[in-house]
Formats: C-alpha cells, structure tokens, sequence
C-alpha cells in the first residue's frame, strides 16, 4: 500500500455536529481537508466515515499518520 500524502504538519481544528456523517480525507490529496473532495479516486485510497457522538471543536488529522484517524493523536511531532 502506498503512504497517503502529508496534506499538512499540523491538525485541522474543525467544528463537527453530533449525528452527522463526515467523510475524512485519508489520501492526503483533498483541496477540503482535512475531508473528501473525491481527491482519492483511481487510487486505493478511501475515504473514512465518521459520526461524531457530540457537537463542538475537534482537532483531525491532517499528517495521516495518526493511529486515531480521523483525529489527531500527535503523530505529525514525529514527521521529519
């Protein structure tokens, strides 16, 4: 599997509501990160679906390397 493209080195701060569905960008290539613009297409990227239990701010990923996609665990620290 190829590595999703570094869309950025620090994570998105997003407003989310509860209940609703997102679709996170996990190739990196999205011009709407940190979600899915269709950037993905022709490759195996897919996006990541998501539905936040509560509304407010969040901090998703935009590196792709966190391991608690779609939310940022820290991992862009670890780029270099």
């Amino acid at each position: 599997m190829n590595k999703p493209h570094i869309a950025a080195t620090q994570p998105a701060k997003v407003e989310l509501e509860a209940d609703k569905n997102y679709w996170f960008c996990t190739c990196g290539r999205s011009a709407n990160q940190p979600f899915c613009d269709g950037s993905h297409k022709g490759s195996e990227f897919a996006p990541q679906k998501f539905t936040p239990e509560k509304s407010g701010p969040a901090w998703l990923c935009q590196c792709k390397a966190t391991q608690g996609a779609p939310f940022c665990d820290g991992s862009h620290k670890k780029l270099g």
